[in-house]
């Protein structure tokens, strides 16, 4: 039965599951460790708008599992999806809801700079963890991640809900090579035409209210609250994400999973704000290229200044592909759930003729819904089986690094090498220096 709670009845209910969880400090110990077969698995969701309230979506057709708590600094935001999901707990502070001992698991949707804190924090508190992508903002919160998740015996899985695609896991297994020779050169894009306005501009104002701006910026510095910040478009500024993590870590995790990639070994980003006067700290136009050993280039761009597609397209003009790999026999389109083939023939010097089969569209095809909730399927079986998941927190931040040491070769302005063993750059101290930040006064990250 779904209940509308009021103001009055929100702060109650608030300041009621704080009481509690004062009084019910728990250990590393969940009952999420002893689930069996026929046991619900109760869910707890932190940050509940946006693409939280698609993962509420995406949970919601899973009958073993409950949505027993939701968690959001803004209380209209809380109160709607309370209202809409008969949650029997609503909190405002995460730590709120990992001190009780009835929520086996926490699904993360808030903004990227919360990602770290509150997976390592929900890792010690003996729950399971569902973040979304991209993991973190710096390669040294998801290097601690990984190790939270480890030492406390976690399941984490990663919003990279493609690793949850049945037919991209087969693709995976033929080979994309088997299909089109060695792969030199991968591609990938996000265009979309913000031009003239972008974000807008907004001048710093006092917070809606009910919105807990303080508790919004977290470990970040404290700044005034701006309208083409929050709730949504701090995708834009590069204190809290950037559309290099937030597109691109799809597309790179794609091309490092389907061609067995750990990570690159350099990588060099040009671009910046060459048309759009908004409020955006991020460019509008970003080249990312990096270096895999001495096998392959990987290209991602982000052209927010013009739209049409960057891949190529059919008769009818739809893109072919999300991210493109060219073969030495034949470049392969990937667009969800689906791939075509295009044959390479001869060029200078060599024997005329086809290399490769054409292969028009094949696969079922699936949507993003589709694949997240896949995605959390793969995650709550993963709960009762202690297996790694698809999308597993180590796979996460392989591929979030990516995204995140672009953004660093931007700021520098330099072609960057990487030692991805050791997760450092080669040539520049400057560059190390970027790998983490101070956290604002009292946040910390600790395992």
């Amino acid at each position: 039965m779904k209940r509308n709670i009021t103001r009055r009845s929100f702060t109650k209910a608030g300041l009621g599951s704080l009481a509690f969880g004062l009084a019910a400090l728990q250990t590393n110990t969940s009952k999420a460790q002893i689930l069996g077969a026929n046991d619900r698995i109760r869910c707890g969701f932190i940050g509940v708008a946006n693409r939280g309230g698609q993962l509420l979506d995406a949970f919601r057709p899973h009958q073993d599992a409950d949505i027993a708590a939701l968690c959001d600094i803004d209380r209209k935001t809380l109160s709607k999806a309370a209202g809409e999901n008969g949650s029997p707990l609503v909190c405002e502070d995460y730590r709120q809801m990992l001190e009780r001992k009835d929520i086996d698991a926490v699904v993360i949707a808030t903004p990227d700079h919360w990602h770290a804190l509150q997976t390592v924090d929900a890792c010690k508190a003996g729950k399971d963890v569902y973040v979304e992508k991209p993991l973190c903002v710096t390669v040294r919160e998801g290097r601690i991640m990984v190790e939270a998740a480890r030492k406390y015996k976690r399941i984490v899985q990663v919003g990279i809900h493609r690793r949850s695609s049945p037919f991209l896991n087969d693709m995976a297994k033929d080979g994309i090579e088997n299909k089109v020779g060695h792969v030199t050169v991968a591609r990938c894009y996000r265009a979309s035409n913000m031009f003239p306005d972008g974000i807008g501009k907004a001048v710093p104002a006092e917070p809606p209210e009910g919105f807990d701006w303080n508790l919004w910026l977290g470990p970040r510095p404290l700044q005034p609250f701006q309208a083409t910040i929050a709730p949504y478009k701090f995708r834009w500024w590069d204190l809290y994400s950037s559309q290099a993590a937030n597109w691109g870590v799809h597309y790179l995790d794609l091309i490092r999973w389907q061609l067995n990639e750990l990570g690159p070994s350099s990588v060099c980003a040009m671009g910046g704000k060459f048309v759009l006067d908004d409020d955006r700290t991020i460019p509008d136009t970003l080249e990312v290229c990096y270096q895999f050993g001495n096998r392959r280039l990987a290209i991602f761009g982000q052209y927010e200044a013009c739209g049409n597609p960057a891949i190529a397209t059919d008769q009818n003009g739809r893109p072919l592909g999300e991210v493109e790999f060219r073969g030495t026999q034949g470049t392969l389109y990937c667009y969800n759930g689906k791939y075509t083939v295009v044959p390479e023939r001869a060029g200078q010097f060599q024997a005329q003729g086809p290399r490769a089969e054409d292969v028009k569209g094949v696969g079922p095809g699936e949507s993003e819904m589709q694949m997240t909730t896949l995605n959390a399927r793969n995650f709550l079986d993963c709960m009762r089986s202690r297996e790694n998941p698809n999308a597993d927190i180590e796979i996460g931040h392989r591929s979030t690094t990516m995204s995140l040491i672009a953004n660093i070769s931007l700021t520098l302005g330099q072609r960057l090498d990487w030692d991805v063993e050791k997760e450092r750059f080669t040539n520049s101290d400057a560059a190390n220096d970027l790998l983490h930040y101070e956290y604002r006064s009292p946040w910390k990250l600790e395992v």
